[in-house]
This record gives C-alpha cells, sequence and structure tokens, in this order.
C-alpha cells in the first residue's frame, strides 16, 4: 500500500493538503471550558493528525528514494506547521497556545519520519538482498 501512495504521489500530496487544511479549520473551532485541561482525546488528536500529515508530506515530497535533504525539510516544514497551529489557536476564542500540545505534534512527527525511515531502508535491502540473489 506504502508503494502505492508513492508512485501515486500526486495523491499523497493532495492528502497532506487536505489534512493541512482539516488542521487548521479544527484549529479554528472555539471550545469553551477547556483552556488549559490537556485530555487523552486531545492528545491523540494532536499526535494522529500531525503523524499523518508528516507521513503525507515524505511520501509526497521523497517518492520513495531517500534524498536525507528533503527529508529533513519535510520533518521541518511539519514541526513549523505544528507550531503555527499552536500560534493560531492563541487568536481563537476559548483556545491556547500549548508548549505541551507542540511536543506532541512534533513527537508524532518525530514518530512517523522514523517509521517511513526505517520502511525506505527496509525495502531498500530487501530489494537489493532480492536482486543480488538472482546474479
Amino acid at each position: 500500500m506504502l508503494t502505492w501512495f508513492e508512485k501515486h504521489n500526486q495523491i499523497s500530496l493532495g492528502i497532506t493538503i487536505f489534512g493541512a487544511i482539516a488542521i487548521f479549520y479544527i484549529s479554528s473551532l472555539s471550545f469553551s471550558g477547556v483552556i488549559g485541561k490537556p485530555n487523552i482525546l486531545s492528545t491523540l488528536y494532536h499526535f494522529f493528525a500531525f503523524f499523518c500529515f508528516a507521513f503525507f508530506l515524505l511520501i509526497s515530497a521523497l517518492k520513495g528514494r531517500e534524498k536525507y535533504l528533503i527529508f529533513f525539510l519535510a520533518v521541518l516544514i511539519s514541526i513549523i506547521y505544528g507550531i503555527s497551529d499552536e500560534l493560531h489557536q492563541f487568536f481563537v476564542p476559548g483556545r491556547d497556545c500549548s508548549f505541551f500540545d507542540i511536543l506532541i505534534d512534533t513527537t508524532g512527527i518525530l514518530f512517523a519520519s522514523i517509521l517511513y525511515f526505517i520502511s525506505i531502508e527496509y525495502r531498500k535491502k530487501f530489494i537489493y538482498s532480492k536482486n543480488k540473489s538472482k546474479l
């Protein structure tokens, strides 16, 4: 499935853009009485929203190839987007800017990045050993 998304990276880019818009929209919603009260649902949302955002951004940027600079830039863009999302919430009534949420966003981003990097390395070794055995 991962290779399908890599092969059709325009779909991955579309999912990334949709995710960015969805994150921004949800951050724009006002919630009463929740300022400064992190809960498990909020934590899971932050982790998985930015996990998916970073994962699909990496897929659309790398196209299954290892390019360490692009990999680093995709991670950096994801983290900057997470920080800007929290700063945006500072101006939304009933929301606040939380350093804890930035940490959770970054954890999701780094987890997605590590998982994708491992998948690239695993497939590279698997394909290399498969081609080597044919020789």
